[in-house]
């Protein structure tokens, strides 16, 4: 049996989520990878598309997780929200641990279960085998979510129950 972290909300309509760095159900890049933890990779964000989300979409969340990690509660690689309607697109590294390249100001980064603020690229333990690593633009019906900015990953999934409009994914594949 998979692990479908989504499966315990509410449905939702789903909307288009595309990339030219990272295809679904595909070994993710090498720039997708984690250097954080000893991987070899660099630790970027992919490029990212969505399109077909609700007109009454007023803001989205972006969010990695990795059901696969050895832990109860799987790994959170990425969690950011307050992107602003009007942003439907990130360049490749537009999030990393160093940089937030081109985000907009109102764009909020908690820290992931590595402990940082940013983008930690996949890392499953040596021979875990392949790990699962679902990108998630959510939309949401409000403009901003206000978030002590200690919050966790599952906080800001508290936070869009019951605001998300619908739910776009891609998934990347990593093991070694």
């Amino acid at each position: 049996m998979t692990y479908d972290p989504y499966a315990a909300l509410p449905q939702v309509p789903s909307f288009t989520l595309t990339s030219t760095t990272l295809a679904d159900g595909e070994r993710m890049p090498n720039a997708q990878v984690s250097g954080f933890f000893g991987v070899g990779g660099e630790d970027r964000t992919p490029q990212l598309s969505w399109a077909g989300f609700a007109p009454e979409t007023k803001s989205f969340a972006l969010t990695c997780f990795d059901p696969d990690a050895p832990t109860a509660s799987g790994f959170w690689h990425l969690a950011m929200y307050n992107i602003p309607v009007s942003v439907t697109a990130l360049d490749e590294g537009a999030l990393t641990l160093e940089s937030r390249e081109g985000l907009a100001d109102a764009v909020r980064v908690l820290r992931n279960d590595g402990g940082v603020r940013g983008y930690v690229g996949s890392a499953p333990p040596p021979g875990h085998g392949d790990h699962r690593y679902i990108f998630v633009v959510h939309a949401l019906d409000v403009p901003t979510l206000d978030l002590d900015e200690l919050a966790s990953p599952a906080m800001l999934g508290f936070q869009m129950f019951g605001h998300t409009l619908g739910r776009a994914t891609l998934t990347g594949v990593f093991g070694h």
